[in-house]
């Protein structure tokens, strides 16, 4: 199945949405076409209920940065995948749980401004008969340097796209009895591995970019953290050789605090997949992107995109972000009236990205 979703995502009458960011298309709901000039791209909120909901830790952050940043500003949202979790929990529970979330996706809806794709965990929501939302399997992006395909990901997986049925059962009736968080590819460095390879391939091989969700992995121009931290300490590196004074101990400071993040990741993966590379002896080419989860501890991640760039950036609650913010010489945005912030981690401009796909790819 994961090979025909593949194919079929690039024709243009398989269920996907078109959000054109280039200026010449109007929105037209009733063909799927949505116009807008700048989209924020989200996944994997696992929207629960009750105290073993996924999203509690995080689930003010998220409402406050969606309201009032991205609704109030004029931004396009896409929920890519598992923003639900069905296989969990009823819908009318969860919305129990969440009435002011879901009035912003609402308030999103109104606009013409929410495209919503489904994934493993909320993919029984296309039998919902009164879900008020649109479902698509994927969101083509046209910007007027090459196309974004904005797709869940699990697609690439025999276990949800054949065995969904059985997945759903031992979560429901096995795994949240006994209070146990999700078990998927983001457990998984070697499922995870495998989902960004076929997201890789079906970018490489179609000279677009995917956009997915599920493995909970952020990912910027094919890099995750782990391979981010060895380009940095090596850009650091460089620094220093022409740095002086405080700003030498500052690099310093730095590449340490860098090396013992690269520790920590060694002993937290397994380091025969880390040795893999989705590039095999290649220089990778910055075809695959992932906007992360809004489940993780201390924050949650997001791409925003308009029609000359992309940016992975971070959401965190003042004084719970990760250590490496704090440490770095992120420009922090504050929302006002909140403890809610944000950085910028990485971004890039589309044309650059365009020509380094063309050479390397």
């Amino acid at each position: 199945m994961a090979t025909t979703f593949f194919s079929d995502m690039i024709d243009p009458k398989y269920n996907i949405a078109i959000l054109d960011l280039t200026g010449t298309r109007r929105a037209d709901p009733e063909s799927d076409i949505y116009g807008a000039e700048k989209l924020v791209v989200l996944s994997d909120l696992h929207m629960g209920y009750g105290p073993r909901d996924d999203l509690a830790q995080n689930g003010r952050l998220l409402t406050d940065m969606l309201e009032s940043y991205y609704l109030s500003q004029g931004w396009h949202l896409v929920l890519n995948g598992d923003i639900e979790e069905i296989l969990r929990y009823p819908l009318s529970a969860i919305r129990s749980q969440w009435p002011r979330l879901f009035a912003v996706f609402d308030s999103f809806a109104s606009k013409g401004r929410l495209c919503k794709t489904i994934g493993n965990h909320d993919e029984d929501l296309v039998f919902e008969k009164n879900y008020p939302y649109k479902l698509y399997n994927a969101v083509r992006v046209e910007t007027s340097r090459l196309p974004l395909y904005v797709y869940h990901g699990h697609q690439s997986s025999r276990v949800y796209t054949d065995y969904n049925n059985l997945v759903r059962n031992v979560i429901r009736y096995i795994l949240k009895p006994f209070g146990i968080r999700n078990i998927s590819s983001a457990r998984s460095p070697h499922r995870r591995f495998f989902v960004e390879k076929q997201a890789y391939d079906f970018a490489m091989a179609h000279n677009c970019i995917s956009v997915i969700g599920h493995t909970h992995r952020a990912l910027f121009e094919s890099l995750g953290r782990f391979d981010y931290i060895k380009f940095e300490i090596e850009r650091l590196c460089r620094d220093y050789s022409d740095a002086a004074g405080a700003e030498k101990v500052k690099i310093a400071g730095e590449v340490a605090a860098l090396r013992e993040d690269l520790r920590k990741l060694k002993r937290s993966e397994r380091r025969d997949v880390l040795r893999q590379s989705l590039y095999g002896d290649e220089l990778p080419v910055p075809c695959l992107f992932n906007s992360g989860s809004a489940i993780s501890k201390k924050g949650i991640n997001a791409l925003e995109l308009n029609n000359d760039g992309i940016a992975l950036v971070y959401w965190f609650t003042e004084g719970d972000g990760k250590k490496f913010i704090s440490r770095g010489n992120y420009e922090i945005f504050k929302l006002r009236g909140t403890r809610q912030r944000r950085a910028v981690l990485n971004q890039d401009r589309l044309d650059y990205i365009k020509a380094r796909i063309e050479l390397l790819g």
